[in-house]
C-alpha cells in the first residue's frame, strides 16, 4: 500500500488554515498578496494562524512579485522576526536577471532561518536551466535545509510540465546529486493528473485556486479541499 501523500494548501489568514485543516490538508504555505503571487505575511497573521491550527507551516519569504530577491536585508529582518515568533518552516527562491540561482540572496535567508526546513518555489519553472540550478543550491554553502522543490515543471503549469516532473522523479528515485529534496507538485494541477503522478511515484501536491471554488476573494473552502484529499487517497502510488 502507497503512503499518505502530502497536501499543502496556501492560507492567508486563520479561517483559510481552519478550514484547510478541515478538508484534510497536511500542510500550510502562508502568504500574503495573491495579487502578487504570493508575498511574506505580517508576523501578526503567522501568531494568528499558529494559534488557530497544529498543522505545520512554510511561511513565504518574498518581498515582491517575480523572483528577483529585491530588498534582501529587509527580507533577512522579517525571517529573523518569524522565526523569534516561532517559524520553523519557510518557502523561498530567487533568480539571477540570467536564470541562475541567486546564491548570495539564499545564502543570506538561510543563515538566518538556520537550519530550518525550507522550499524552493516556482523559480525553478523560470530558470534557464532547471539541473544546473539544482545541482548549484545542492553545492551551496548553507543550503542544508533546503527539501522540497515547488514546481509545475513548466512556467506553464503541469499539463505542459508533465514529462519533466516525471522525469525529475526518476532522477530522485535513482539518487541523482541535486535531485535529492522531494518534488511538491503544484501550478495548474488538475485531478485528473493525479493518477499519473502518483503511479510514478511523486508524493506531494500543492494547491491554491483548486481550493476557493469561488476565487481568491473567498476563503478556503473545506469541502474543495476534502475533494482533493479523497482524491489522493484513491490514487494509486
Amino acid at each position: 500500500m502507497s503512503k499518505r501523500a502530502l497536501l499543502e494548501v496556501i492560507a492567508l489568514d486563520p479561517r483559510d488554515a481552519v478550514a484547510a485543516q478541515a478538508g484534510g490538508a497536511d500542510r500550510l504555505e502562508l502568504v500574503t498578496d495573491m495579487a502578487a503571487d504570493g508575498l511574506t505575511p505580517p508576523r501578526a497573521v503567522f501568531a494568528a494562524v499558529r494559534a488557530a491550527v497544529g498543522l505545520p507551516l512554510r511561511v513565504m519569504l518574498r518581498a515582491t512579485d517575480g523572483f528577483a530577491a529585491g530588498a534582501v536585508g529587509v527580507l533577512c529582518a522579517e525571517a529573523e522576526a518569524l522565526r523569534a515568533e516561532g517559524a520553523e518552516e519557510f518557502v523561498l527562491g530567487f533568480l539571477t536577471p540570467d536564470g541562475r540561482p541567486d546564491l548570495a540572496a539564499v545564502a543570506a535567508l538561510a543563515e538566518v532561518i538556520d537550519g530550518c526546513s525550507w522550499t524552493f518555489h516556482r523559480a525553478i519553472d523560470r530558470a534557464a536551466d532547471r539541473d544546473a540550478l539544482r545541482k548549484e543550491l545542492s553545492a551551496a554553502p548553507g543550503t542544508a535545509g533546503l527539501d522540497t522543490y515547488l514546481t509545475a515543471g513548466s512556467a506553464r503549469g503541469v499539463a505542459e510540465g508533465l514529462p519533466t516532473l516525471l522525469a525529475e522523479q526518476a532522477r530522485t528515485a535513482a539518487g541523482e546529486p541535486g535531485y535529492a529534496p522531494r518534488i511538491l507538485v503544484g501550478g495548474g494541477l488538475g485531478l485528473d493528473h493525479l493518477p499519473e503522478l502518483r503511479a510514478a511515484g511523486l508524493d506531494a501536491f500543492h494547491i491554491g485556486g483548486a481550493a476557493r471554488p469561488a476565487g481568491w476573494s473567498a476563503p478556503v473552502d473545506a469541502a474543495a479541499v476534502a475533494r482533493w484529499r479523497t482524491a489522493l487517497d484513491r490514487a494509486v502510488g
